[in-house]
C-alpha cells in the first residue's frame, strides 16, 4: 500500500485538473501553475500509480484507462478535502445553509422522507437535502466519505459508526381477490406453489426474506424479480402472484392497490434500520445534529398516525 505520509495532497488538486482537461497547458491555467509545474507534477503522479495517465493521439491526449477509473474517485476526493477543511466549529441549525447528502433504499425514503423535511422545515429552514437511492446492499467506505449518512438495515454489516433507528417486520401480500385465499391466510403449500415475487440486490445477496422462507422450508416460484422492497405491491395487483415486504409498505399500499395482508406459518422476520456514516466524520457538529434529527424522524414514523406516512 502507498505510504500516505510521500503522497502530497496538492498533487490530487494537479490530478483532478489533468484528467478533466487532457491537457498539461489548460490543467496550467484551471489551477495557476506553469506548463513546467504541472508536467512535474504529472511525472510524480505517473511513478505513484504506476500509471502513464495520459498517451497522445495525434495533437491531443486521451486518458488511460486507469486513468478514466480514477477520475471519479479523484473528484470525490478533492470535494471531500475541501469539506474537511471548511467544517465549521460550530453548528447553528436555525442559520446555517448546510446541503445534506442522504443515501437510503427505496423503503427508507418512503416512510422517512415527509416526516424528515416537515422537521428541517422547523427547526433548520435554510438546510436542505440531496436524496441517493441505494440499489446495491453493498456500501463501502469510500460511499460512506461521499454522503453524510447512509440509512438502510443494520445487518447489511456496513463500516463505520451507526445509529439505530427503528424497527419494522415483513409480512405477506396478495391480492384480496386471490382465489387461494381462506379466511385471510395462506399455507406452506400455497407459498410453494404460488407465483413470487423475489426483491434481488445482487448475486450473493441474501434478503431477510430468503432466510425465513429458507428457514420454513419454503423454496417459492419466483415468478419476477425486482430491484425494491417499495416494487413489489405494484408487482403483486391484480396478479396471482404474492411477496414479502415490510410492514409499512404495505400499510401505505395495500388499500390503494387492492391488497391484503395475509397471515402464514412462516414467522415475521424483524429488521432494524440504522444511520451510518464515516468515523472521521464524527466530530462534525452538524452530522451529529443530522443525526439526531434522524433519530427524531424515526420516533415520530415509529409512533405516526396513517397520514403522516408519505407514499413516494
Amino acid at each position: 500500500m502507498t505510504d500516505l505520509r510521500n503522497i502530497d495532497a496538492n498533487l490530487v488538486v494537479v490530478l483532478d485538473a489533468i484528467l478533466t482537461e487532457r491537457s498539461l497547458t489548460r490543467a496550467g491555467e484551471a489551477i495557476g501553475m506553469t506548463q513546467p509545474a504541472v508536467s512535474g507534477a504529472l511525472s510524480k503522479l505517473r511513478k505513484l500509480v504506476d500509471d502513464p495517465l495520459l498517451v497522445r493521439n495525434g495533437r491531443t491526449f486521451d486518458l488511460t484507462p486507469k486513468a478514466k477509473e480514477l477520475q471519479p474517485l479523484v473528484s470525490d476526493a478533492l470535494k471531500e478535502i475541501g469539506r474537511t477543511f471548511n467544517l465549521r466549529p460550530e453548528f447553528d441549525p436555525l442559520t446555517s445553509d448546510r446541503r445534506f447528502r442522504l443515501w437510503a433504499s427505496d423503503y427508507v425514503l418512503a416512510t422517512m422522507t415527509g416526516t424528515l423535511l416537515r422537521i428541517l422545515e422547523e427547526e433548520a429552514p435554510g438546510t436542505s437535502v440531496e436524496f441517493g437511492t441505494l440499489t446495491d446492499t453493498q456500501v463501502t467506505p469510500i460511499d460512506l466519505l461521499r454522503t453524510d449518512v447512509v440509512v438502510t438495515s443494520a445487518n447489511r454489516g456496513i463500516p463505520g459508526k451507526r445509529q439505530a433507528l427503528f424497527s419494522d417486520s415483513f409480512v405477506c401480500i396478495i391480492s384480496t381477490t386471490h382465489p387461494r385465499l381462506s379466511r385471510g391466510h395462506l399455507t406452506l403449500n400455497d407459498l410453494a406453489d404460488l407465483p413470487f415475487v423475489r426483491v434481488d440486490f445482487g448475486e450473493g445477496i441474501v434478503t431477510i426474506p430468503d432466510d425465513a422462507l429458507a428457514a420454513a422450508g419454503v423454496d417459492p416460484q419466483i415468478a419476477m424479480t425486482v430491484p425494491g422492497f417499495l416494487s413489489v405491491p405494484f408487482m403483486v395487483q391484480g396478479s396471482d402472484m404474492w411477496g414479502m415486504v415490510q410492514a409499512r409498505v404495505a400499510e401505505l399500499y395495500a388499500e390503494q392497490l387492492g391488497l391484503m395482508i395475509v397471515d402464514t406459518p412462516v414467522p415475521r422476520s424483524n429488521l432494524i434500520e440504522a444511520a451510518f456514516w464515516h468515523p472521521s466524520k464524527t466530530s462534525d457538529p452538524a452530522l451529529r445534529w443530522l443525526v439526531a434529527i434522524l433519530r427524531k424522524t424515526a420516533e415520530r414514523v415509529e409512533f405516526a398516525a396513517e397520514d403522516d406516512l408519505v407514499a413516494l
